[in-house]
């Protein structure tokens, strides 16, 4: 009996430990896509106690160990462990929804989260120790309860867990940010010769900070921040371990969530040029309306050298209205026309190759520009880098040359082919604006049949269920040949809004996942076909 008690007493152990161990890493993932903040992570976990947090498992356990534990008490003892034991390792066998080889955006081993890993994966391991203690101190069959009661606590905190790490931590952090940003202060400021581009807006900062670096780089050594660094720490990366002294130009990204961000970031890096895309309904969540989101984002006009130009879209007015903020010259981009736009864009038109339109500058002089880019809001983002351009010295036609040369972002209107069907890949963190216009390029596309794989959008706030259905009522518009909705839960507005536009039933399918989408897919296409990814849920929508 003593060595079956041993032998499964391991099994046990290795099983709990192991999922104990999974759960612990999956919320210190979760933690790190809500961005450190505990807010973030206290709303996520209130959203999934039942289905991620409390499993059947935790409750399977704690039976067989009050169970064992009867036994234990009023029978044999070492059937009662031994049929604990038994039970243990079907219990917690399954970690299905911890795998992290599904991840789209896999946990970062960056310095922080291994200085968080550490304190929280010693927390874990308090229960356990603390369990197998007493369980040693009894000195009897029964003390592997305890111990095993330990592992049970070890799993079921774990988000308690990674909690408390975070909150050890967090002095911790602060100093670190503190000094990270010293230094990057102290680096700009003896680079006087240094001029700084900072971008803003609710959508499309990304693509413009990489279209404005592509067309300076005609005239100036120019660094741009990489992918979506636009956070005090990314700008602080940038700055401290990116930047050269050849650099002529410093082209950042300013993001928010939180009222105060952005004067956080332009305490960092104060702009000599600020441009402004547009304001929408991305992170109403945690602004509350377009206007205090406006608000916000129009503290980096505030903040600009006074003699530093605004890069403003005057067809969104809460952007235009920036203008009075602005202590310097004000350059005014429009692809609607506006009357008081400096630059234009006009007859823009797509094709599988990608868009074209004529721009007309300041001087009035017309040339027209052809981009591998799609989309108006692209068109956009080249006029607002044309005004950029424009204002330190570079001609048009140098900048119709350079914009040739600007290939899409990774999963942002991306167009690609599998075989003979066209893929247009907008799998980024889809937002309303952008997905109207990926569906309008789409349905402008010649060819096949025109479809869309789509989960709709997050993180609109209190607007979520408008937006994603006013979303269904644009695809009914624009007659697609199928519509493949990701979730039915999660889809429910997109539908409510795709009967309301009359779409015929027969061209809507909803599944469970993109894997079920796909292999729909494969069966459907044919060549010539045209299949639109209108976003990808974050992993911490997703399960």
């Amino acid at each position: 009996m003593t060595s079956a008690l041993i032998f499964f007493g391991v099994v046990a152990t290795l099983f709990a430990g192991w999922r104990a161990g999974r759960r612990v890493r999956f919320f210190l993932h979760i933690f790190q896509l809500e961005t450190y903040k505990f807010g973030r992570y206290g709303r996520w976990l209130a959203g999934h106690v039942p289905s991620l947090i409390v499993r059947p498992s935790h409750g399977v356990g704690a039976a067989a160990l009050a169970g064992g534990g009867l036994v234990a008490s009023v029978a044999a003892p070492n059937w009662g462990v031994l049929a604990v034991l038994l039970v243990w390792p079907m219990a917690f066998i399954s970690s299905r929804r911890y795998r992290s080889d599904q991840e789209k955006k896999p946990l970062a081993f960056t310095d922080r989260m291994v200085r968080l890993a550490i304190p929280t994966a010693l927390l874990a391991l308090l229960p356990v120790a603390s369990g197998g203690l007493y369980g040693w101190a009894l000195g009897s069959p029964t003390g592997v309860l305890w111990y095993l009661g330990g592992f049970l606590a070890a799993d079921l905190g774990a988000p308690l867990w990674v909690a408390l790490g975070a909150a050890l931590m967090h002095p911790v952090e602060t100093a670190i940010q503190r000094g990270f940003k010293r230094q990057a202060r102290r680096r700009l400021q003896t680079r006087s010769d240094l001029s700084m581009v900072g971008i803003t807006g609710s959508y499309g900062k990304t693509s413009t900070k990489f279209i404005v670096a592509e067309l300076l780089r005609q005239k100036y050594n120019v660094y741009a921040t990489p992918s979506s660094y636009n956070t005090p720490m990314g700008l602080c990366l940038a700055v401290n371990e990116h930047l050269k002294p050849e650099h002529q130009v410093l082209v950042l990204e300013y993001g928010i969530r939180y009222p105060g961000d952005m004067d956080e970031l332009c305490d960092i890096a104060e702009p000599d040029a600020s441009v402004v895309t547009t304001i929408g309904v991305a992170h109403l969540e945690t602004m509350g309306t377009q206007d205090r989101i406006a608000a916000e984002k129009g503290v980096l006009v505030e903040r600009t050298a006074p003699d530093g130009p605004a890069v403003l879209n005057v067809d969104d007015e809460r952007v235009a209205a920036m203008a009075e903020r602005a202590a310097g010259p004000v350059w005014r981009i429009s692809t609607e026309g506006h009357p008081d736009a400096d630059i234009t864009a006009g007859d823009i038109r797509y094709d599988t190759g990608g868009t074209a339109f004529d721009v007309t500058d300041d001087t009035g002089t017309t040339v027209t520009f052809e981009t591998q880019l799609l989309g108006r809001h692209n068109v956009l983002n080249v006029l607002l880098a044309v005004a950029v351009g424009r204002s330190m010295g570079l001609r048009l036609r140098q900048m119709a040359h350079a914009v040739r040369r600007v290939e899409p972002i990774e999963h942002r209107l991306q167009l690609r082919s599998r075989g003979d069907v066209t893929i247009i890949d907008d799998a980024f963190n889809s937002n309303p604006v952008g997905a109207r216009n990926a569906v309008e390029i789409l349905s402008e596309m010649d060819g096949g049949k025109r479809v869309i794989v789509t989960p709709g959008m997050v993180e609109l706030g209190d607007r979520q269920w408008t937006e994603n259905k006013d979303f269904g009522v644009v695809l009914a518009q624009h007659d697609l040949d199928l519509v493949v909705l990701v979730g039915e839960e999660q889809t429910a507005p997109i539908q409510a809004g795709l009967s309301e536009g009359g779409a015929p039933a027969e061209r809507i399918m909803v599944v469970d996942s993109l894997a079920e989408a796909q292999e729909i897919l494969e069966r459907r296409l044919g060549p010539g076909d045209v299949v639109l990814y209108e976003n990808d849920l974050p992993d911490q929508y997703s399960v």
